[in-house]
């Protein structure tokens, strides 16, 4: 077909303007590769390729002229994208698509082609105008960062996994620990227990009940960090409760209650055992000197936790203290001070003839590295 015969095609977009039809000049003229196909013919073939088609795909006018699109079609041509073509056209409608066309010589290229269906005034669908770019370079560019974004999905997942294993090593590893510890302590208040029987002092087998209970705390310290579905966090609320049945349960009071009101309240693993002793002293304290024989009594347990701080409240309903707002004398007492200094924890102390109650006050993570008795 030669050039004359494109000027009809091309003016028969609007053939009443004629052949000076400037729509007709820019489509012949443009740098964008531009075909028209004729749907009223068989195949629908390429009935006109201008210049820039021409040299896009590497075929000649020659080559393209009454041939179907689909030699631009090669061995990855997602069929997906020729069947939304081939519908596109089968109902006349427009289509834009980005398709992996192939030249001449065998070069892949995409192709972000346009499809439009040109109608002549009666509605009749007359040819289809379909215009491309190659859009190759920006394709490639975000084939390039999707395989990134792949890589480092894949890579941040694989540090993930192993992340998520060292701290189950690590989660297996603590527990192991604690069992063990919690193990030792066991053991060492049950040779402390036989030592107890043979010893007829009574001042120092209270001074040595004492310290097995103290023992028995620790060991209770550790016995929750290993049944503790996180290693990193201790309820020193539930542990509280827990400790103050088993001390009550231990003293053969069985007339003190034990009334909690306890929200979550985590501190630090660095924290548990300094503030397990804290509240043992308490509780023990509360259980030996706040209550008479055989007289009703009442151990009241609330927990919080603000933001950054855990408010723990520990408050009986005895006699009261002589020691008014004071930390309690002896052993206890010194015990209390500097665990209190070391966990990181504030003790306000109130006795009164209705009771005594000690309100801590604990920053989590704040925790003192020197030794309790440095």
């Amino acid at each position: 077909m030669d050039e004359q015969e494109d000027w009809h095609l091309t003016d028969a977009l609007h053939h009443e303007q004629g052949r000076g039809d400037p729509f007709a000049a820019a489509v012949r003229a443009t740098r964008m590769p531009m075909i028209i196909t004729d749907p009223n013919r068989s195949d629908n073939p390429i009935v006109f390729a201008n210049a820039a088609f021409q040299k896009l795909t590497g075929y000649s006018r020659e080559e393209l002229i009454g041939h179907n699109c689909r030699l631009l079609q090669g061995e990855e041509t997602d069929p997906e994208a020729v069947d939304r073509i081939r519908k596109a056209v089968a109902q006349g409608e427009d289509v834009a698509i980005d398709i992996l066309n192939y030249r001449k010589d065998g070069t892949a290229f995409w192709n972000a082609l346009y499809l439009s269906p040109v109608r002549d005034h009666t509605g009749e669908i007359q040819f289809f105008f379909a215009s491309q770019l190659d859009v190759t370079a920006r394709v490639d560019a975000h084939t390039r960062v999707a395989r990134e974004k792949r890589r480092i999905e894949e890579e941040v997942n694989k540090r993930t996994a192993d992340l998520r294993a060292a701290l189950e090593a690590q989660k297996l590893l603590l527990h192991e620990v604690d069992h063990r510890v919690k193990n030792n302590m066991t053991m060492i208040g049950s040779i402390l227990r036989l030592q107890l029987r043979e010893i007829d002092d009574p001042d120092f087998s209270a001074r040595l009940r004492a310290m097995m209970g103290r023992i028995d705390a620790l060991a209770t310290v550790h016995r929750r960090l290993y049944q503790s579905d996180d290693v990193t966090r201790f309820d020193i609320g539930a542990f509280a409760a827990n400790l103050a049945g088993d001390l009550v349960q231990a003293s053969g009071h069985r007339d003190i209650r034990i009334m909690t009101d306890l929200r979550r309240a985590d501190v630090s693993i660095e924290q548990a055992s300094a503030l397990g002793l804290i509240v043992n002293e308490i509780l023990s304290n509360c259980i030996r000197h706040a209550f008479t024989a055989g007289e009703e009594g009442q151990i009241t347990i609330v927990a919080r936790q603000e933001n950054d701080q855990v408010r723990l409240s520990i408050a009986d309903n005895g006699i009261g203290s002589s020691q008014g707002d004071q930390v309690p004398a002896g052993l206890g007492g010194i015990i209390i001070s500097r665990l209190s200094r070391q966990a990181g924890a504030q003790i306000k102390w109130a006795s009164c003839a209705s009771g005594t109650r000690a309100d801590l006050t604990i920053t989590v993570g704040a925790v003192w590295n020197a030794p309790p008795d440095h």
